[in-house]
């Protein structure tokens, strides 16, 4: 009877096991180590989508379908619902989150809710620009660990009622908060609004700045309610200062889409103008940061030049667009006008 006891055991345990393998969970951290573009598609009533689109919090149904590099098949139902602000009012396809937190999505649940960003319109013009902003995230990722992953989707848009065109192009999704939190030993900050940036931890934030710039980015700021910065802090010093991640470079001059323009109140004429955003800091604080860029400089380069998917001339204006940036740095003087003299006093 005991070993008939210990033989059910046995092939209970084995049995769940092989349950479990039949629907493996997927690694939130993998997926975004993972460089490999998934193929996917979302099935979703578009006219809803399209008619629904201007109101904040809406969700609907979806049906998420891809395979993973290792060839498992996903079909899960999950939630689907719209974000943004201007990319909402102005794109024929408005930015969604997909919300994969559902018993209906057992293998990717783990990736929780995800950021998808998609192009702005159906056109290869408009495709070319959601793969340079793409870069721009790899780009950061580069400079920092305290940086947003994105994964690439040759992605399908299917409308469920039959009635709109099937649209093919890039997307990508963008790595959960708490999880880009949770890589870098912090946790997501919860103690409401800053006064200014430099309420943040000044090396981090000389780190931001510094790129902001080199891409050509003022869409940003820390007060009004951290306008595409996210806030992270540490897990082991709850009275540290919050590191600032930044996110959202769709109006960057590298990326230099056609609805981009500059707040009026920075004066520049136009997005590709770079205009450094960043506080005071020492020679010694800006070199030091600089010294990151120019090690990863090579790095940047190679990023761009080998991503098969992008135009040899959107490669081109990229590059030649970063040109002037690494000249730029290696002049003292340039420097010093640049990131002191030129640096913001409120």
């Amino acid at each position: 009877m005991k070993n008939f006891f210990s033989a059910f055991l046995l092939l209970f345990i084995s049995a769940g096991q092989i349950s479990y393998g039949q629907s493996p969970k997927i690694d939130s951290v993998q997926f975004f180590i993972d460089q490999t573009p998934l193929n996917a598609t979302l099935i979703t009533n578009i006219s809803t989508l399209m008619k629904q689109k201007m109101k904040q919090g809406y969700s609907f149904p979806a049906t998420f379908i891809c395979k993973l590099p290792d060839s498992t098949s996903v079909n899960e139902k999950i939630r689907i619902s719209v974000r943004g602000h201007m990319r909402r009012e102005y794109c024929y396809m408005p930015p969604l989150k997909l919300s994969f937190h559902n018993p209906t999505s057992p293998i990717l649940y783990q990736l929780g809710s995800l950021k998808l960003v998609s192009a702005c319109k159906a056109s290869e013009d408009y495709d070319q620009l959601i793969l340079r902003e793409f870069l721009v995230y790899k780009m950061y990722n580069l400079i920092t660990d305290k940086s947003f992953r994105v994964r690439l989707l040759n992605m399908n848009y299917e409308d469920s009622s039959g009635k709109k065109k099937t649209i093919s192009q890039h997307a990508f999704v963008m790595e959960e908060e708490k999880n880009m939190a949770k890589r870098n030993n912090c946790r997501e900050w919860k103690k409401g609004s800053l006064n200014s940036s430099e309420s943040t931890d000044r090396r981090q934030m000389t780190i931001v700045a510094i790129f902001q710039y080199m891409i050509g980015n003022t869409d940003w700021a820390v007060p009004a309610n951290h306008h595409n910065i996210q806030l992270i802090q540490s897990r082991e010093d709850t009275l540290s200062r919050p590191f600032a991640v930044p996110y959202d470079f769709d109006y960057s001059g590298i990326v230099n889409a056609e609805y981009a323009v500059p707040d009026e109140r920075i004066g520049i004429e136009n997005v590709q103008v770079r205009a450094y955003r960043g506080f005071p800091r020492s020679m010694g604080e800006i070199n030091e940061v600089l010294d990151i860029f120019k090690k990863q400089k090579d790095s940047i380069y190679s990023l761009i030049n080998n991503f098969e998917p992008l135009s040899a001339r959107n490669k081109k204006d990229m590059s030649k667009y970063l040109d002037d940036f690494f000249y730029m740095i290696n002049k003292p003087d340039a420097v010093k006008t640049t990131f002191l003299d030129n640096a913001r006093t409120q």
